[in-house]
């Protein structure tokens, strides 16, 4: 007599382990020894507590839906039978308890989680969503759609994830990117540290912020500062358009929640095969654009595109001061012409540039002829060119070394240092911008407003200092620089709403104006004296 054949798919039993079998579709796929040993070991003295949920897949066979520990568990102590309860499930519905089961763990792995939700998305029937998904498992889309990501990770990156070299704040931000950038941002997440003195370097895992901002430099490109037109479908027609590109930060807002209102490209090959194209389509329209370069270092034989040392750019925006009216950089001349980056930082970008060598403005007098002719200062020249060489050299060595020796976090002591020297090279108007803001005033006109600064940092908390450190360097920047554009940069890095604040100030305004309104006393009016009307005459 068959004693397993089921008449009514909604009851308990206990069945031989035999007769079960793993599911496929199990989310958990990793399996600890010591958890297994552990709960092996609490079978064998307690039993199993908790029934294995199964459905029947043949006359004498079930699928185990959940309970795979607890049967894996079992037959390390060979247990005879296994408590189960039996239940007629679809595919969908088993899949569905999995996942669910699954999520209510606390050990589960994101990435079997993300697995689960993956093979919900996939089934043909019934068709899931991913809100229908985050309404049945209590989750958000956003949670959903970034749980749904990290099944596209490369295998290099999902295994150090199993590894726990990385956090799940990492891998999300990983997920995020084409696959070929997934290594190179994985490295990112590391730094070496050599200071134990031996013979390999530690690795140390930064913070998730660090790859965060690494990501923001490296790879997401601001489409709002492209160069090239965002709509034109057949600048690069494999490409199409940015508008509708899957590979658009914009395109998929429940997945750069993070990016806020920023628009940004997630794959800069694609960019820069634009940016060529631009570039390209811009010169057959204007051949005689001239080209330059931004970059450093020296120019192929035969390029058309001039290197930096031989066009002084005209600045756009106006000097902020007499010191900045008198660089040549803030003046135009007769020479002055357009021209397209071609090479370099900004590239596909027009520039007004002069590149005219004689020009009394912007280009110094030649260097006289006598030098070279003159063997005694030719040598003379080469000793002074030898010797900024090596001065250079080690400069750049040192600093290197001073980055080497900054911990992963930097200390107070490292603010302090960087603040203070920022700060020493601010003038007394942007050094009192910074002061006013934290309450430091003058007592008298001969006190100094840099050593009340020095001496407020510190005694300031480490927090404070690192806000300062990057307000000053803002405010260094604006020196020397463009100020609106540093402020809008700054503003972009940290993600501050530039435009929620000018509307807050303005509303504030507003309200002040409204109120000395109203304060300001009626405006007295005086009567007008009644004229006495003509005497009447007696009759």
């Amino acid at each position: 007599m068959n004693t397993t054949t089921i008449a009514n798919a909604t009851e308990y039993r206990n069945l031989p382990l035999a007769l079960l079998t793993e599911s496929k579709t199990n989310p958990r796929r990793t399996f600890e020894d010591d958890s297994l040993k552990e709960l092996a070991e609490s079978i064998r003295t307690q039993g199993i507590l908790s029934p294995l949920l199964v459905r029947p897949i043949t006359e004498q066979g079930f699928e185990i839906v959940f309970g795979a520990r607890r049967y894996r568990a079992a037959q390390m102590v060979e247990a005879a039978t296994v408590p189960v309860r039996i239940k007629n499930l679809t595919d969908a519905e088993a899949l569905e308890a999995q996942l669910i089961e699954n999520l209510q763990r606390r050990d589960v792995h994101p990435m079997e989680e993300a697995n689960g939700f993956r093979a919900l998305l996939n089934l043909e029937e019934p068709k899931y969503s991913v809100e229908q998904i985050a309404a049945r498992t209590g989750k958000s889309p956003a949670y959903v759609a970034g749980r749904l990501k990290l099944t596209e990770l490369a295998p290099v990156v999902v295994e150090a994830f199993y590894r726990e070299e990385i956090g799940v704040g990492h891998a999300l931000l990983l997920a995020k990117l084409q696959p070929d950038q997934q290594e190179q941002a994985l490295s990112a997440c590391f730094k070496e540290d050599w200071s134990n003195g031996g013979q390999k370097a530690k690795r140390i895992l930064l913070p998730v912020r660090n790859l965060q901002f690494w990501i923001e430099s490296n790879i997401l490109l601001i489409l709002k500062l492209a160069p090239f037109d965002k709509r034109d479908a057949q600048l690069v027609p494999a490409a199409g358009t940015c508008v509708d590109c899957p590979k658009r930060t914009g395109h998929n807002k429940l997945l750069f929640l993070d990016m806020g209102k920023q628009d940004a490209c997630t794959d800069p090959t694609c960019y820069q095969a634009k940016v060529d194209a631009h570039v390209a389509k811009t010169l057959a329209t204007k051949p005689k654009l001239v080209q330059i370069s931004t970059a450093y270092g020296q120019q192929k034989e035969g390029s058309a595109t001039l290197p930096r040392n031989k066009y002084v750019e005209v600045r756009p925006d106006k000097p902020t001061s007499k010191e900045e009216a008198t660089r040549p950089e803030f003046k135009t001349c007769k020479f002055t012409t357009e021209a397209i980056v071609s090479e370099g930082i900004d590239k596909g970008e027009i520039r007004k540039v002069c590149t005219e060598p004689t020009c009394p403005v912007h280009h110094p007098k030649l260097r006289s002829r006598k030098v070279a002719d003159d063997p005694k200062a030719k040598a003379q020249e080469e000793r002074q060119r030898r010797e900024i060489a090596i001065a250079n050299t080690t400069g750049i060595r040192t600093l290197a070394a001073i980055a080497e020796a900054v911990p992963v976090r930097l200390m107070k002591r490292d603010l302090l240092f960087v603040a203070e020297r920022l700060a020493s090279l601010l003038d007394e108007n942007r050094l009192s911008i910074v002061a006013r803001r934290y309450g430091i005033k003058k007592a008298k006109d001969s006190d100094s407003l840099g050593k009340l600064f020095a001496a407020y940092l510190r005694r300031a908390e480490e927090s404070v200092v690192g806000g300062v450190l990057i307000e000053t360097t803002i405010l260094y920047m604006s020196t020397r620089h463009n100020p609106a554009q540093v402020l809008n940069e700054a503003a972009t890095v940290y993600k501050v709403d530039t435009d929620a604040i000018a509307l807050k100030v303005k509303q504030e305004f507003a309200a002040k104006e409204k109120a000395r309104a109203e304060k300001k006393p009626p405006v007295k009016t005086t009567p007008a004296k009644k004229t006495p009307g003509p005497k009447m005459k007696a009759a």
